[in-house]
């Protein structure tokens, strides 16, 4: 059995960025700790982790959900044997905005 088999990577922009992590960096000790265990379910789980955790939205984008006192949503994918954060936001509604999920797309294919 392939165990911790997936590397979690944070996206990095042509230009050396790494909104995920700025994002991450930014959160309250309670939501970056929340944040860093779900990081470790997806290195141990990839594919496999479902919800609560996480939630396949279609076009090869999944989402960590970060419950607490705010919503937080981190959108990721897969290539190879490599997770990709891709962008993080605070979720205000009860459905995702359209643009958020267009960003995680358009970083996906710059991958």
């Amino acid at each position: 059995m392939d165990i911790a088999g997936w590397e979690v990577i944070f996206f990095e922009s042509s230009r050396g960025e790494k909104p995920v992590e700025e994002f991450f960096e930014k959160q309250q000790l309670s939501a970056r700790t929340k944040m860093l265990h779900l990081f470790e379910l997806l290195e141990l789980y990839g594919s496999r982790l479902g919800m609560p955790h996480a939630k396949q939205l279609g076009t090869g984008i999944y989402e960590l959900r970060v419950r607490g006192k705010e919503e937080i949503r981190v959108f990721y994918g897969f290539k190879q044997k490599n997770i990709y954060l891709l962008h993080a936001f605070k979720k205000q509604t009860q459905k995702t905005p359209q643009k958020e999920l267009e960003i995680a797309i358009k970083r996906l294919t710059e991958i």
